[in-house]
């Protein structure tokens, strides 16, 4: 039966050319799966399939999923697949039938509700989701029966306790990626509806074994001590291996939940529940499973920034409304203790169930590029560092080296032992004096600290010290001070920023930032990095310091929340309906590769709120507050021009998407120096009546040429109508000499081939001919970047190539925003030659004849 079945899938594709699956294998276990596949095809789509009668039942759902019932999405019937493409993730081969890459976005078990065959049968089709990423009460409905075409559907989420409102949460978005290779969580039963549906019959495959196999079903503890990061001195050599999340500038806190009932705790184990009540009452209306939550509360400055003198301040004025909660880990869930099952498993089960979360209860997400440029990024954002996790890693309730934490600055806590009196018209303390505890606990005086205060905080402070006078030196030794110091019991804790650690153990520059009440007084030691050891070894420590706390501070709060994408469903491209969420989503997906092209340059926005039909606006200075990722250079690079802008991590782009960004513009110099150009850009622009067979030959043409002059050319699309080839050049001359030559060579090319090729601009100079925009490479002027999109009809992409490719690229819009998958295993290749290959053009323009 399954063959007849599979008769139409067979027929549709060709075996021997591609890897899907052609035969089936009997189904494992008895309980029925589901699988949700994105597939980048003509269109990206995702192909939700159920599992019934021996076969996967499929519809294809070309904006994927949503939590909310409001949105009921297309879902058109297609044909049966073997249940064996519930694994499939790969490529299908060009002109195959589907053709272009697939991944499995989603995995689990799907219990129906009532008689699937009738529901099924009838177009009405009610059932459960067990997955990683989909969870709760669904529907398939029909819409319309087939009339020699595919029958039309709708998938629809149910009302029940997973409903997120679109403007809130986007599944696709939040999840965009593969969750190939993850184990997934078993479930026995379900709805009352659902414990009385069909198995396909055989003996029950042991789901009492947990969620995963290193789960272990375990009450839930009273207590739970968290897991602490080792400082390191850098990032580890191979750090693909790790997560990497922002260190927050805050208080650690775990949350107990059992039912109805949330408490929340301290590192330390205090129970701050009746401190934190708009938190509390936030996580009770969340309504998440029974477990251990573990994560970092802070509290924003204005600039979006985690604020650890606002948080203290939130608690001093008992007005934590403002507290946000991000969560990292989940050690225990549901019954199971999964303080066993590997770190990616349990933040793919905390995400799952924190879905959307709330305004301040939110996900910690983890990023995907190497830990030296997130630290970077982090530093110049003004964060605290970045924190490293092993995938695999299981939870410790103790300091680990699992766990890492990189800093842009010397930064730890220290003991309170006494304070200095006021000078000049200075009131409450002068300065405070600080220790740390050695290996033999006792106190070693370390410094002071005296500035950071603000006449408040001192007044404050001085009041507590009042409360805790002591007779004698708390620290260990003589403590050599100007003046008489003022002695206190050692049980107050301050953070404290400073520069280094001087050769007689004391610190220097020490900046004041807040008192700690999170931490005892008796645990705070001098904090050594130590350089990350190999897996399963012990750390060693490391005579270095961290050569990342000399950078600023640490990784970014743009690239650790999710941003609210609004107006999403607009349309900004009617010729090809796509909308400002999906352009979002294009941004999001080449931001790594975009950054390559980005990273030290200042760049100009093409804004179309209207979308690429209306109105154009190009900015190349804008306030940043609204997009995170983006900054403004110093304005003493530019004389005479308001500050530039430069994205600072792939946030950017897309915060600026949602800003209705379309374009991205950079200029051809470097965020460091405005005075000399680093690059020639030649634009070939076709006048009217040239085809794209004469384009392709004018920049072989063009190679040629840049070749005997004894430059390197590098080429990409433009995303619109003609190539763009680009020089690196060395920086050794000014602006006007470097628009000078990249005149020289266009007039020496229109001049020998008078009828390919002309030097003037305007439509009318070339009706015929290629116009070789050398107008780019002026003071200011600016070139779209590669991977940007274009505004106009199509939304093409400009996209870097090897000449080698030429022949094959059927217009400068060979790849669009609807069909870039198919060049994103390529990537940045082609021009992997780019950073070394910059040339002086001095010998250039002696060979050309030209004079500066």
């Amino acid at each position: 039966m399954a063959d007849d079945k599979l008769a139409r899938y067979k027929a549709k594709r060709d075996f021997s050319v591609t890897s899907e699956p052609g035969d089936d294998d009997a189904p494992d276990g008895d309980q029925l799966g589901f699988v949700i596949q994105k597939h980048w095809a003509s269109r990206l789509h995702y192909d939700f399939r159920l599992e019934l009668d021996g076969t996967m039942k499929s519809w294809a759902v070309p904006k994927g999923p949503s939590y909310d019932p409001t949105d009921k999405r297309m879902a058109v019937h297609v044909e049966d697949h073997p249940v064996s493409y519930s694994s499939f993730e790969g490529t299908i081969p060009a002109k195959q039938y589907g053709a272009g890459k697939v991944i499995i976005w989603d995995k689990g078990l799907w219990v129906p509700i009532g008689d699937p065959h009738q529901g099924y049968k009838d177009g009405h089709l009610k059932f459960e989701l067990i997955g990683l990423k989909m969870r709760g009460k669904w529907a398939l409905i029909r819409i319309q029966r087939p009339k020699g075409r595919q029958d039309a559907w709708l998938l629809i989420k149910e009302k029940d306790a997973f409903v997120k409102s679109a403007s809130e949460f986007s599944v696709v978005d939040a999840f965009p990626d593969s969750v190939q290779g993850m184990a997934l969580p078993t479930r026995e039963g379900g709805t009352p509806e659902a414990s009385r549906a069909p198995t396909r019959g055989r003996k029950r495959a042991a789901a009492s074994a947990g969620p995963h196999p290193d789960a272990v079903k375990a009450r839930l503890p009273a207590k739970l001590s968290p897991q602490l990061a080792t400082l390191v001195d850098a990032p580890p050599p191979q750090h693909d291996t790790w997560i990497w999340e922002s260190k927050f500038d805050g208080y650690r806190l775990l949350s107990r939940i059992d039912g109805g009932d949330v408490q929340l705790f301290t590192r330390n184990g205090n129970d701050w529940t009746a401190r934190l009540k708009p938190l509390h009452a936030a996580i009770q209306k969340l309504k998440l499973p029974a477990g251990w939550y573990d994560g970092e509360i802070v509290v924003m400055d204005a600039n979006g920034i985690p604020s650890f003198g606002a948080l203290q301040n939130a608690f001093d004025t008992a007005a934590t409304k403002d507290i946000v909660y991000f969560l990292f880990d989940v050690p225990y869930l549901n019954g199971f203790d999964l303080r066993g099952v590997p770190l990616e498993v349990r933040r793919q089960y905390l995400a799952t169930v924190l879905g959307a979360g709330a305004d301040t209860v939110r996900f910690s997400e983890a990023f995907d590029a190497s830990p030296a440029s997130l630290v970077k990024s982090a530093c110049q954002l003004g964060l605290e560092g970045l924190i490293g996790k092993r995938k695999d890693s299981r939870y410790a309730s103790s300091r680990s080296a699992a766990w890492i934490k990189l800093k842009c600055s010397h930064r730890q806590e220290f003991v309170i032992g006494g304070w200095t009196d006021p000078k000049g018209g200075r009131s409450g303390l002068g300065a405070l004096i600080l220790g740390v505890h050695d290996e033999n606990g006792q106190l070693i005086h370390a410094g002071n600290v005296g500035t950071g205060f603000n006449q408040e905080t001192l007044h404050e402070i001085r009041s507590q010290l009042d409360q805790v006078p002591a007779t004698r030196s708390p620290f260990a030794g003589k403590v050599a001070m100007a003046g008489r110091p003022h002695w206190v019991k050692p049980t107050m804790v301050a953070e404290v920023t400073f520069a280094e650690w001087t050769r007689d153990n004391h610190i220097r520059h020490a900046v004041f930032h807040g008192l700690r009440t999170d931490k005892p007084a008796k645990s705070i030691v001098r904090e050594k990095a130590v350089s990350v050891p190999a897996k399963g070894k012990t750390p060693a420590p490391s005579a270095k310091t961290a050569k990342a706390a000399k950078a600023d501070s640490t990784a970014s709060h743009a690239l650790s929340t999710r941003l609210r994408i609004t107006h999403g469903d607009r349309v900004i491209d009617t010729s090809t309906g796509t909308t400002k969420i999906e352009l979002v989503r294009y941004y999001a997906l080449v931001g790594d590769l975009m950054m390559a092209h980005l990273k030290g340059r200042p760049i100009s926005l093409v804004r179309a709120p209207t979308g690429v039909g209306g109105q154009l606006f190009f900015q190349k200075h804008a306030e940043v507050e609204k997009m995170p990722g983006i900054r403004q250079l110093d304005p003493a690079l530019y004389a005479s021009h308001p500050p530039m802008l430069e994205v600072a991590s792939k946030v950017g782009l897309v915060s600026a998407a949602q800003w209705n960004m379309v374009e991205i513009h950079t200029l051809n110099t470097s965020t460091t120096s405005f005075e000399h150009a680093d690059r020639i850009v030649f634009d070939l622009d076709p006048g009217k009546g040239v085809q794209w067979k004469a384009i392709q030959e004018g920049a072989r043409v063009l190679h040629v040429f840049l070749e005997q002059l004894g430059l390197p050319a590098f080429l990409k699309t433009s995303g619109g109508k003609g190539l763009h080839v680009v020089v690196p050049i060395r920086k050794a001359h000014d602006w006007d000499t470097v628009k000078g030559f990249s005149q020289a060579v266009v007039t020496h090319l229109a001049r020998t081939l008078p009828h390919m090729f002309v030097a003037k601009s305007g439509p009318k100079n070339r009706v015929g001919k290629i116009f070789i925009d050398y107008l780019r490479n002026g003071l200011g002027a600016t070139t779209v970047c590669a991977w940007s999109a274009r505004a106009r009809p199509g939304l093409g992409i400009s996209v870097p190539v090897d000449w080698s490719e030429l022949p094959r690229l059927r217009g400068g819009d060979h790849w669009t925003v609807g069909n870039v998958h198919t060049r994103l295993d390529a990537g940045n290749d082609p021009w992997a030659g780019y950073a070394r290959a910059a040339r002086s053009i001095t010998s250039a323009m002696k060979k050309l004849g030209f004079e500066a």
